[in-house]
């Protein structure tokens, strides 16, 4: 999906491309598509977004391990890193 991503708020994730994305990732897309036109998760996904952006996440990739942020396409030993530094 970060391969299709247009730009910053340039529509990437529309409602007709999410429903694309399913179809080539081989979902099932009516099960799919009731799900995303019905808004079941639109509140879920409302409050995660406004947590994620609380903690500085503004852009993808972001990764958010025990709370800690880790912002932008990072080599494994960042990952690696914040880890052992929460296993301390």
């Amino acid at each position: 999906m970060f391969e299709r991503q247009s730009g910053e708020n340039q529509g990437a994730f529309s409602k007709d491309n999410l429903k694309g994305f399913a179809e080539e990732l081989g979902l099932d897309t009516a099960a799919f598509n009731e799900c995303l036109d019905s808004g079941k998760y639109t509140d879920i996904v409302e409050q995660e977004t406004t947590a994620a952006q609380q903690i500085g996440v503004q852009s993808t990739p972001s990764f958010v391990i025990n709370g800690r942020p880790i912002i932008g396409a990072q080599p494994f030993e960042s990952f690696v890193e914040v880890i052992e530094s929460l296993t301390q």
